[in-house]
């Protein structure tokens, strides 16, 4: 026995252990940083990623990037993971804290060839992160209800937006963006349903056409021309039972062995078809959105009492629909009535291109809106639906903390400097640790001077000296390429 091998595993499993195995991980992590680090702030690049079926991206969007890439090496994928849970958290910063993750691991790196050990250096950063968020507290400033704080959170939209395409518009974009997140908060719960606001996009007409319409769009048509290509004052049914004869479930058959029995039968259906639009009719509803089908007779009844209907929407726009108009989606025409009805000032069909949409518009303090994102091309929508998204995620955390730090890297060079107080009264080797944190936050003001084409080295000692001098607003404007008060320049 004694001169078999033993096998504990396949053979063609490869098997990388201690050192070897953490330096593989800390160099797989720190490439998936490099990939999306050139994208950082108002001047960084642009991507462009084509799939295996030959679709193109193009976008700075950090989680986009790493979402479409094909990564295999488990420690990468831990990085694009960090980037997700940014993304559903927030919906934006994903690039800044893939960022940090990677440098974070790479000073680390420099911890380990001084033979520190890994749970000391782990100890440390924790250390750092949890007076990191004390630090955090102490700097954010409050923003009130009024409407200066309306102008902070516009600025807010702007500092995320900027660098993603949408400078052309990003004001208007800004003034939506807060009009639309103020619309659906929730101040009871402090909690902002992002869901509640349906973006649209249309190609044709410009970036600046972009608009926020106070209901739904559905891209849906009316189903029969003989109906009102728009309705004033609409009263809406929403149904999510078919308007037409249902199917049984298993297979029927029907003996008729004379011509009035099928017609009588034919009739009966007619019959129970014209019940249920004369409830319709009775409830005072002008338009119907079914779920479900409306078979050609129904549409030819709703026709001839001018009642506008679409058919074959989706639960989750059936609920927005709700939301908006203050309607009840009812199971049972029996109980349709004037209290169970939507309301919005305008029902209507437009037409862009070659697609057909319907407006509900007008709706009194609606709790669900649509963003109608226009643009030249897909490429260019795609992009501004990312930066809107940012925008909305940035937005919708502000107001649900109260709370913003200035932008341009002012946030992370003041928190690096106070980390670098508090690790001096830290005996042992977890200092060291400490030290290592603040510099990897110091990676982002130093990435966007580099991105931006300015020296990295120069920008971060004059950052360094502001703040040590107690300018601990100053951050790098890279409007003007100057570091300067960024609360007054109002990056936030």
């Amino acid at each position: 026995m004694s001169d078999k091998p033993i096998f504990l595993m396949p053979e063609d499993i490869q098997r990388i252990i201690g050192k070897d195995a953490q330096r593989n991980n800390i160099l797989a992590a720190r490439m998936v940083a490099d990939i999306v680090k050139t994208t950082l702030g108002p001047k960084g690049m642009d991507k462009m990623l084509v799939s295996p079926l030959n679709e193109i991206i193009v976008t700075n969007d950090g989680v986009t990037i790493l979402e479409e890439m094909k990564v295999e090496h488990p420690a990468a994928k831990m990085m694009i993971e960090i980037a997700k849970t940014q993304e559903s958290e927030v919906g934006d910063g994903t690039t800044t804290a893939v960022m940090i993750a990677g440098k974070l691991l790479e000073n680390a790196e420099k911890l380990l060839d001084k033979k520190i050990h890994p749970t000391v250096i782990v100890k440390g950063y924790r250390l750092a992160a949890d007076e990191s968020q004390r630090i955090l507290w102490d700097l954010a400033l409050k923003i009130g209800e009024d409407s200066e704080g309306d102008d902070i959170l516009r600025h807010v939209a702007m500092t995320a937006m900027t660098g993603k395409g949408a400078e052309s518009a990003k004001e208007s974009f800004a003034d939506i963006i807060v009009k639309a997140v103020k619309q659906i908060y929730d101040k009871e719960s402090n909690s902002v349903d992002l869901d509640d606001i349906k973006i649209e996009k249309l190609k044709g007409d410009g970036v600046e056409d972009t608009e926020l319409i106070s209901g739904i769009v559905l891209d849906k048509e009316r189903i029969s021309i003989d109906m009102p290509k728009k309705v004033v004052n609409a009263k809406i049914a929403l149904l999510d039972s078919p308007l037409e004869i249902k199917n049984t479930e298993i297979e029927t058959k029907v003996s008729i062995s004379s011509p009035e029995q099928l017609q009588n039968f034919l009739d009966r259906e007619e019959r129970t078809l014209q019940n249920i639009v004369n409830k319709i009719i009775n409830s005072g509803a002008n338009v119907v959105f079914c779920q479900k089908g409306i078979d050609d007779y129904t549409q030819y009844l709703l026709a001839k009492e001018n009642i506008y209907a679409c058919r074959r929407i989706s639960r989750s726009d059936m609920e927005k629909l709700s939301k908006a108009t203050g309607g009840k989606i009812m199971n049972n025409f029996n109980d349709l009535s004037m209290k169970e009805l939507g309301n919005a000032q305008f029902v209507e069909e437009k037409k862009h291109g070659d697609d057909k949409m319907t407006y509900v518009s007008g709706c009194q303090s609606p709790k669900a809106l649509t963003i109608l994102i226009h643009g030249g091309t897909e490429h260019v929508i795609d992009e501004m639906e990312r930066a809107i998204k940012d925008g909305l995620g940035d937005v919708a955390a502000s107001i649900k903390s109260k709370l913003v730090v200035p932008g341009g890297g002012a946030i992370e060079i003041e928190l690096a400097k106070r980390l670098r107080e508090f690790g001096q009264k830290l005996g042992g080797r977890e200092r060291l640790a400490v030290e290592e944190f603040a510099l990897a936050l110091e990676d982002i003001p130093s990435t966007l001077a580099e991105n931006a084409g300015l020296d990295p080295i120069d920008i971060l000692t004059e950052l360094r000296t502001r703040h040590d001098a107690g300018e601990k607003n100053a951050g790098l404007n890279l409007f003007t390429n100057k570091v300067e008060d960024v609360l007054k320049a109002r990056i936030v």
